[in-house]
């Protein structure tokens, strides 16, 4: 396809983006739409409006290869960053909340195990995670520590041939439908083996004696997903369980700049996916003899809304290209993540008032996805904290503490 036939076709590809893509980029997002529109956009304003998280997709979803498809062997599917992004973007078009679940299930847990892992942890789990039959959780954020992981409580003490791991996590998606969770904790001075203290991850069973998942509800954000509070209380797991590689916070903040990357896309795909609704809507509701589209305010809004979309593809289509050749950086991400949500809550915004007051109803998706969109720009690193990457990166000065 041309880009002026691309143009012709779909009128909000306004930079003729979709000439860029390869062949076999253009035949995944197509695939992977055509999945989201028959078992996803059917069922899921009830998913939200329910608070349910739909199980019976997990399958469908590892059966396309969706889970852990960037990751290479172990039954993943090794596709390319943009090829995966595309996705991320297909499947949040549809909610935020079921790409949550693939980026915790891929971006998370799978490349927890996938980069910190020991083989016998890869053969034990990735396959399974990767057809579905297995959900694993990324247990990092706690009550007291979100923005801020190195003030984590969580423990864990060896005792002969077993760790015991003690504390508390918080907003853990999926915990309570997991089979394995990927714990964070603090080993004590003597256990790290060289006088410091630092953190390592946990392969956990969610099974262990002592390990609690309560989903957090009610919740007016990613309903169609599951969120929980986890105790550890005296979780006894035995000493192959710890991730043997990476040791640090360098092993969680490569596994969620993953995610971030990610979230890029997805806020793109979200933002596009308000910017199709409203404008059809405009196009079909008439008022004062004429539809809205005719309108110069609401041309005004739909133009600012098209070129946000377009700003928010163009970046992380940049960044995925950049992935691909291995030289992404972290403060790329953070630009990316801090900047697409953010652009796309301001078009999931402007979109509900081209829909009136029919845009407060779940038969349109716009204020679903900025309900959504809310919690997508508090995880994996609020605002606050993706300006003070960006802000170190242009300064050299660290200003967190």
């Amino acid at each position: 396809m041309t880009g002026d036939e691309a143009t012709r076709t779909d009128p909000t590809d306004l930079l003729a983006l979709d000439a860029q893509l390869s062949d076999d980029e253009r035949a995944t997002r197509d695939r992977v739409r055509a999945l989201v529109d028959a078992h996803v956009r059917p069922h899921v304003a009830r998913w939200f409006a329910d608070a349910v998280f739909p199980r019976e997709l997990v399958p469908v979803l590892g059966e396309a290869g969706l889970l852990g498809m960037h990751l290479e062997g172990y039954g993943c599917a090794g596709r390319s960053a943009v090829e995966y992004g595309l996705a991320m973007a297909e499947v949040e078009a549809a909610d935020s909340g079921i790409r949550t679940f693939v980026s915790v299930q891929g971006s998370l847990a799978m490349s927890a195990i996938a980069k910190h892992g020991s083989e016998e942890q890869k053969q034990h789990w990735l396959p399974r995670m990767a057809t579905g039959e297995a959900i694993g959780c990324f247990a990092l954020t706690e009550p007291t520590a979100g923005s801020d992981p190195a003030g984590m409580r969580t423990r864990a003490v060896r005792d002969g041939d077993t760790w015991v791991i003690d504390g508390a996590k918080r907003w853990i998606g999926l915990a309570s439908v997991a089979d394995v969770a990927v714990v964070w904790a603090k080993v004590t001075e003597d256990d790290a083996g060289d006088g410091r203290e630092r953190v390592r991850g946990f392969l956990v069973p969610t099974s262990t004696p002592g390990f609690r998942a309560t989903p957090i509800e009610p919740k007016l954000s990613l309903r169609a997903s599951v969120q929980c509070d986890v105790a550890l209380d005296g979780v006894r797991v035995p000493a192959d369980a710890i991730l043997p590689h990476n040791p640090g916070l360098r092993g969680p903040f490569a596994c969620l700049d993953e995610a971030r990357y990610g979230i890029a896309w997805g806020a793109a795909g979200a933002a596009r996916d308000c910017l199709e609704v409203a404008l059809a809507y405009a196009q079909q509701r008439e008022q004062f003899g004429r539809p809205l589209a005719a309108f110069q305010l609401t041309q005004a809004k739909l133009v600012e809304m098209a070129l946000e979309v377009s700003r928010a593809q163009l970046l992380a289509l940049h960044l995925g290209r950049l992935k691909d050749a291995g030289r992404l950086e972290p403060h790329q991400v953070s630009a990316g993540k801090l900047s697409n949500v953010r652009a796309a809550l301001d078009v999931a915004r402007t979109a509900r008032t081209i829909l009136g007051g029919n845009g407060v109803t779940l038969e349109h998706s716009p204020m679903r996805h900025a309900a959504n969109l809310e919690s997508v720009r508090t995880y994996e690193g609020t605002d606050e904290v993706h300006t003070l990457v960006l802000g170190r990166h242009l300064t050299g000065h660290a200003a967190f503490r």
